[in-house]
């Protein structure tokens, strides 16, 4: 039996904020939500977040079981007060972690679980993640004795020699929970914080004969905290660059990572190119061989492959194959639009459907309407869809002519193969191959055959 606790309830001072710390979010999660995550990546059985009063009633969309540290002294303390809450394990495993960590890698996790089992003398009571750390640095050392931990010794307390060494404590532990369980009782608040220190236990094991095993990070980026919102920053660039490579490295190109603002979650086919300046967010799913941006925004957007959107924005909205957004076009709310359609610049389509091989190529609004195969909506159209208490719909047919500048005012039915004449406002439904215009469109006289 694998758990983890993990460590909320800090208060967050230097991010100057009413928002819990935990809570804020680089690349559009929670910084909680990555650590909560990499420990499932990680196979733990059990999760408990320990929090503070103001974080513990707004867990309620990650599904982890809490208890609250009501009067936080330590890290020590708060392991203790998630013990009291956790049922003792025989042969259990404790992985402890902070919650303000969004870049531990599962496998790092993975690797300090598996230390506690590795084959020695004796079996190690504690494994520690260190990094190699730049100096200067706050962060404790790792005093080793051979391979072992021989201590932790917090910087303000280091002499000049043991500042030198770049060997660091990450603040991610697996226990021995029996042994865990023996040490936090022992540990003592006689320090100038009054305050019970997790890193104790070390010394605690190490006095009583106990192996402290380090496992060492390969980057040390992996244990940064967050503390203010520079870090924060920085924390969103690495995150940034980790899921760019992900898909650089499933067969994406992305032209400059560096402007290419990516969240987790997302599904990105193989030879589809982002170019600059693109930001794809919320669940958003992209076919093979798409071409997105420069300068495009995507949320909760769904494209068929082949499909292009170039300096525009999709927000909860699905886009087939083969289409061509933008320049500078808006689609939103609830969408769906075609395969082969083109939408051009400036136009904006909300809550519509737009049929294969549809056209809006300029300056339209396309509102609560449903456009059929093959239509062509001529610029400077709007679907007047709102009535001042009511939303309309508009239908329009299949190979149907829209002339620039009509006002379609809504509700209205346009026939199969009917035409509309420039800046006609069509107030009345129009009949299959009719032709109408003028303000209020009627019917034109049928040529002669």
């Amino acid at each position: 039996m694998i758990r983890a606790i993990v460590l909320a309830a800090g208060k967050g001072t230097r991010m100057k904020s009413a928002r819990p710390k935990v809570l804020h979010e680089l690349c559009g999660r929670p910084m909680l939500w990555y650590v909560l995550r990499a420990l499932r990546d990680a196979g733990i059985d059990e999760l408990l977040v320990v929090t503070a009063p103001d974080l513990d009633s707004e867990l309620g969309d990650f599904g982890v079981a809490s208890v609250v540290q009501a009067d936080p002294r330590g890290t020590g303390h708060a392991v203790q007060v998630a013990l009291d809450v956790l049922p003792p394990r025989a042969g259990g495993r404790v992985l402890v972690v902070y919650g303000d960590m969004p870049l531990i890698p599962s496998d790092l996790l993975r690797a300090a679980i598996g230390a506690l089992d590795e084959k020695s003398d004796a079996a190690a009571a504690l494994a520690l993640v260190t990094v190699k750390m730049p100096l200067p640095s706050n962060f404790g050392r790792i005093v080793r004795e051979g391979r072992n931990v021989a201590r932790i010794v917090e910087a303000r307390d280091a002499t000049d020699a043991e500042l030198a060494i770049d060997e660091m404590n990450a603040g991610i532990y697996a226990f021995d929970e029996r042994e865990l369980r023996e040490a936090v009782p022992r540990l003592r608040s006689d320090n100038a914080q009054n305050e019970y220190y997790l890193t104790d236990a070390v010394d605690d094991f190490v006095a009583r004969g106990k192996r402290v095993s380090p496992v060492a990070s390969s980057d040390h980026l992996d244990a940064l905290g967050i503390n203010d919102r520079v870090e924060l920053a920085l924390a969103r660039k690495e995150m940034n660059a980790r899921l760019c490579r992900r898909h650089m490295r499933d067969g994406v190109t992305i032209v400059d990572p560096a402007t290419t603002y990516l969240e987790p979650e997302l599904t990105i086919g193989r030879d589809s190119v982002i170019y600059p300046n693109t930001a794809i967010s919320r669940l958003s799913a992209i076919g093979d061989r798409c071409t997105i941006g420069p300068n495009a925004r995507l949320s909760n957007a769904r494209l068929g492959s082949g499909t292009a959107v170039r300096e525009s924005v999709i927000v909860d909205s699905a886009i087939g194959s083969g289409t061509i957004v933008g320049p500078y076009a808006h689609i939103r709310a609830g969408s769906l639009v075609g395969d082969d359609v083109r939408v051009g610049n400036f136009v904006e389509i909300k809550k519509s459907k737009l049929a294969r091989g549809a056209k809006a190529s300029h300056l339209s609004y396309l509102g609560d309407a449903e456009i059929g195969q093959n239509s062509n909506i001529g610029a400077g159209t709007i679907t007047c869809n709102y009535d001042g208490t009511n939303k309309n719909p508009t239908v329009i047919g299949n190979d149907v002519a829209i002339g620039s500048n009509s006002s379609l005012v809504a509700p209205v039915r346009i026939g199969d193969g009917a035409l509309t004449g420039a800046g006609s406002v069509v107030t009345r439904d129009v009949a299959a191959g009719e032709r109408v215009a003028g303000n209020p469109a009627r019917p034109l006289p049928k040529k002669d055959t």
